[in-house]
């Protein structure tokens, strides 16, 4: 027997059979809900698209009551422990990881194009000295389809797959290149001879030494948190890439809309929103009366709970390591004791645990950011770097799934109708 659900529509007593497939109902099917011939169909009222779902994916899995995270099928655990970035990203981008060959020639792509323009970067310094370096990297990334006009041919593999392979590249430079003019410091050029993180390391902080080399514990935690951030299946902006590109645009075009969609404060914002409420705590002597404030409803725990997880974030566990180990090469940071004791609290305190408020990826990576001394401003733009697959692979999919249609959600129209129209002279008279 075929699953369904029956409905019954109390104002007609006319009754209904919907299937039901992957645990969904077709919107169409309950258009055809309708008192009469005349009358618009039924349609669902979902604001923040909480229990809608806009389309097929074998990007990522989530199961957020069991605290899952899968790129592909792979634990996220796994990735970041046993993985590199590009690794991710090439998982992500094909759906399988790469043979040998397949990954050496994939990292001598990305690497081949990771410089730009030089037209690119005369845009980029055309920007205030005070200017937002997501502003900036929004700007620039859409700046880039007016440089490969070829980009809006979407329907062919190959150049596709040679404009993945660039917006990947030139994400961190341009990234970088944002930092440094907030800095006021001179832009610096891609070092081919480093892995992809380490040159984004060298683009981002090398002042007048020949060659500038990173820490490789502070490497390996910034690939991790790219692995972490690599893609989270429909949040607001992988959304915001799959509705822009559903008008079948290029995908810079469609990846700036996803950097404009993390620069709010509600998606990219919240680990600087921890960094905040850590530094108003001051102490751990503080804890118990911040504490009490949230019970009260005074206060906000930052960095705990999330939309979709309501378990502990697997992301959060791994994140915490990263961050250890970034302060053994920083040095401690106040911050992060009163961080444990906060966690150990909140874990502990029946008040949490029924509401299910475990930690989430945002509680801890503030602290390592801040850790390599970038400003707060900057936490999104990193965020959006190791992003960047996660946006593509929601694009590549988008593009090569033939149920897809141009995003075009329905309305419930709440204002007036058939008024008169009062000519101005008559209306000022």
């Amino acid at each position: 027997m075929t699953d369904s659900l029956t409905v019954r529509d109390n104002r007609t007593g006319t009754e209904y059979d919907v299937p039901i497939n992957d645990g969904t109902i077709k919107a169409a099917d309950l258009g055809k809900i309708r008192t009469d011939e005349e009358s618009p169909g039924l349609a669902v009222y979902d604001p923040g698209f909480v229990n809608t779902a806009s389309c097929r994916s074998s990007v990522t899995y989530i199961d957020g009551d069991k605290g899952i995270l899968e790129y592909r099928g792979y634990p996220i655990e796994q990735l970041a422990e046993s993985s590199n970035f590009l690794e991710v990203a090439y998982l992500l981008i094909h759906g399988a990881l790469p043979t040998k060959a397949e990954y050496d020639a994939w990292v001598h792509e990305i690497t081949f194009h990771t410089f730009v323009h030089e037209n690119v970067k005369e845009f980029m310094q055309g920007f205030r000295y005070d200017a937002h370096p997501m502003g900036m990297l929004m700007a620039s990334v859409g700046a880039l389809s007016t440089f490969y006009p070829e980009a809006a041919d979407i329907k062919d593999a190959d150049n596709r797959h040679m404009q993945i392979v660039r917006m990947i590249a030139k994400m961190p430079t341009l990234g970088a290149w944002s930092f440094r003019n907030a800095q006021g410091k001179p832009f610096v050029y891609p070092d081919n001879d480093l892995g992809y993180t380490a040159n984004f390391l060298s683009m981002l902080f090398k002042m007048s030494e020949q060659k500038y080399e990173a820490d490789e514990r502070l490497v390996k935690a910034l690939d991790v948190l790219f692995i972490l951030h690599a893609d989270h299946e429909q949040n607001c902006s992988a959304n915001a890439v799959r509705s822009v590109g559903s008008s079948q645009v290029d995908p810079y075009s469609a990846v700036a809309a996803g950097v404009g969609a993390l620069y709010g404060p509600l998606h990219g914002g919240a680990n600087e929103a921890v960094l905040k409420s850590l530094k108003k705590i001051g102490s751990k002597e503080n804890i118990p009366d911040f504490i009490k404030g949230v019970k009260d409803g005074n206060e906000r725990l930052m960095g705990f709970g999330h939309r979709v997880y309501k378990n502990y974030d697997p992301r959060a566990r791994i994140i915490k390591k990263a961050a250890m180990d970034v302060f053994e090469v920083t040095g401690t940071n106040p911050l992060l004791d009163i961080a444990l004791e906060l966690e150990k609290i909140a874990l502990e305190d029946e008040y949490f645990v029924k509401r299910k408020l475990y930690p989430n990826v945002d509680f801890y990576s503030g602290l390592i950011y801040e850790a390599f001394q970038f400003p707060p401003e900057m936490f999104t733009v990193l965020f959006a770097i190791g992003r960047t697959p996660g946006w593509l692979a929601q694009w590549l999919e988008l593009v090569q799934d033939k149920e897809q249609k141009i995003a075009r959600p329905k309305q419930i129209y709440t204002g007036d109708r058939e008024l008169t129209f009062t000519p101005a002279a008559e209306r000022w008279a």
